[in-house]
């Protein structure tokens, strides 16, 4: 997910969306544990994904201040 696709959800949509970003790698993490992952790099991107999603909301929750 891009900066501007991050951007440009709700705050509500945001929140959603990391929740569902969360279950999946918790899923991703699990699976791999217990036998190697096709694609490890999913994991390390979807990371980053709720990083930035994270980060947006701070950002938010600093300028609403």
């Amino acid at each position: 997910m891009t900066t501007k696709e991050i951007k440009g959800l709700s705050d509500q949509e945001l929140t959603e969306k990391i929740a569902v970003e969360k279950a999946d790698l918790n899923k991703l993490t699990l699976n791999h544990t217990i036998s190697p992952v096709e694609n490890p790099a999913k994991i390390r991107i979807n990371r980053r994904n709720i990083a930035s999603m994270l980060t947006e909301v701070n950002n938010r929750k600093k300028a609403s201040k």
